[in-house]
């Protein structure tokens, strides 16, 4: 992969066959979708799909639970470690779940394949969800978690200057706030910004939402649902803090690994982020997967999904100089 340079691969391409298996599997089950139900019920769902599309757990020989403080209370997050001597770089991660849903057990496949491939540790951290805990709750637990990470990096096994933030969905609009917060308020160094099709403003008018926002694992009805229940107010979407595209000046932002997909309502505003911080003079990799669908990083259990997290993996290899990378960022 070139700075600068989106994926070569053809337009309008087939969803892939393994997505399309997931969605076909679903729909036999007779899964509601998430915003016919309770904040509740859509975890438990979410939850249960862990044990049907996680595929196998990838063994570490480090698996710490861990307590972060935070504005509101202790954050709980869980730190994975590979085989490694030294050092490490880290990432950060925040699941996503449209602030509503997910947990640290829902991402628990992709951190551990994530830490094992990149060989990084990976911090995934747990904020609170709404709509018990509306905006800016999970802003604040983000950033607190951020901040506390590189400050004790060193006793976490880590290097603090070779710091990364992730996440997807919300958890990668939660990164890429984390991201401007830290650079707004001279926080921590972030050497890498990981950003999986993230939402990055309230638009349900794009040409994606309006040709995929039916019939996926997301659609224009659950991102609603998941916007009615994070903001106090529509007008929060204005608030950068929400939508990171509002932000007025991008430059000087960490370098940025942005993933989108060709089936997912959300891959225009993910590829206008993209663009934005090409124009603003942060260097800018834009990889578009066509053929997978938003949510891809859970299903653990595709041979699709385990590529694509190969692929981002090796980005933060390289990236964040882990051993074998050459950090191809300027």
């Amino acid at each position: 992969m070139q700075n600068g340079n989106e994926s070569r691969v053809p337009l309008h391409k087939p969803l892939h066959e393994e997505m399309q298996e997931v969605l076909d599997f679903i729909a036999s089950r007779g899964v509601l979708p998430h915003y016919e139900l309770s904040p509740g019920e859509a975890r438990e769902n979410m939850e249960k799909a862990r044990a049907v599309f996680g595929g196998e757990e990838v063994a570490l020989p480090r698996v710490e639970e861990l307590r972060l403080p935070g504005p509101a209370g202790e954050i709980p997050a869980r730190l994975y470690g590979p085989e490694a001597a030294g050092a490490l770089p880290l990432l950060v991660y925040l699941h996503g779940g449209g602030w509503v849903m997910g947990s640290l057990d829902t991402h628990d496949g992709a951190c551990r394949r994530l830490a094992a491939q990149a060989g990084c540790l990976v911090v995934s951290v747990d904020y609170r969800l709404a709509p018990e805990h509306k905006f800016p709750a999970a802003v604040d637990d983000s950033v607190a978690a951020v901040e506390w990470i590189a400050a004790h990096a060193q006793e976490l096994g880590a290097n603090p200057a070779r710091l990364a933030v992730g996440g997807d969905s919300a958890g990668g609009t939660l990164a890429a706030v984390c991201c401007q917060v830290a650079l707004e308020r001279s926080g921590p160094p972030i050497a890498l910004q990981l950003l999986i099709y993230p939402a990055t403003t309230m638009d349900f008018g794009t040409h994606s939402m309006k040709e995929h926002g039916e019939g996926q694992l997301l659609t224009l009805r659950g991102m609603q649902w998941f916007w009615d229940h994070y903001l106090n107010d529509p007008a929060e979407a204005e608030n950068p803090l929400v939508s990171p595209l509002k932000a007025h000046n991008l430059a000087a932002l960490p370098p940025a690994h942005v993933v989108t997909c060709g089936y997912d309502p959300l891959r225009d505003e993910g590829e206008a982020y993209a663009k934005r911080l090409r124009e603003a003079g942060v260097p800018t990799i834009l990889k578009r997967y066509e053929g997978l669908m938003h949510g891809f990083l859970s299903l653990t259990s595709t041979h699709a999904a385990n590529a694509a997290i190969a692929d981002i993996s090796a980005v933060l290899k390289q990236g964040l100089g882990c051993a074998g990378g050459c950090g191809f960022f300027p």
